[in-house]
């Protein structure tokens, strides 16, 4: 069973729980090869993100997990600009997150307030569902030469660890650190 994240809002962007209907739009944004530097992969078509959209809008098979996606919609211009994300560990009152803006609205601040965003979302309580406990615990894991994505933990409060997975570093904040 999954349940559906709630929507969250920052200064200039909506959060908006995932859909599979976003996929066209969304195969424009995710579109640049350069996304994909650190974590490997290429762009998806239009057909390939419907069908993951479907897998990830169905939940996840573990039922002490939930799989929370959201788009990112830049208010000011009613368009989609990219994604956050977040496997909560129901039993483990932990949330793995992750977040990717498009080439095309990166340098303007937008993952950062994405990422704020949501780790404030997620250790506030929010869209936990009933019955599911609080979020106490916020992790990433990042490449280690992703600049730009350990710029984004840091300010959305996450500090690195000395733990490594797969070859990136586990960033990491609970709740009331600041």
């Amino acid at each position: 069973m999954n349940i559906e994240p709630e929507p969250f809002t920052t200064a200039r962007l909506d959060a908006l729980p995932l859909r599979v209907a976003y996929a066209d739009e969304m195969a424009a944004v995710l579109g640049d090869p350069a996304l994909h530097t650190y974590t490997g992969g290429a762009p998806e078509t239009a057909d390939e993100l419907r069908a993951r959209y479907g897998r990830q809008t169905a939940g996840s098979p573990d039922p002490g997990a939930r799989w929370w996606n959201w788009v990112l919609r830049v208010r000011d211009e009613g368009r989609l600009a990219g994604y956050v994300q977040a496997t909560v560990d129901v039993p483990g009152a932990e949330a793995e997150i992750a977040w990717v803006v498009g080439t095309r609205w990166q340098g303007r601040g937008y993952a950062k307030e994405a990422a704020e965003g949501l780790v404030t979302h997620l250790l506030a309580g929010a869209g936990t569902g009933a019955g599911t406990g609080v979020v106490r615990t916020v992790l990433a894991h990042i490449h280690p030469d992703h600049d730009a994505s350990a710029a984004v933990a840091g300010a959305a409060g996450l500090v690195p660890t000395e733990e490594w997975c797969d070859g990136e570093r586990r960033w990491e904040r609970g709740v009331g650190e600041d």
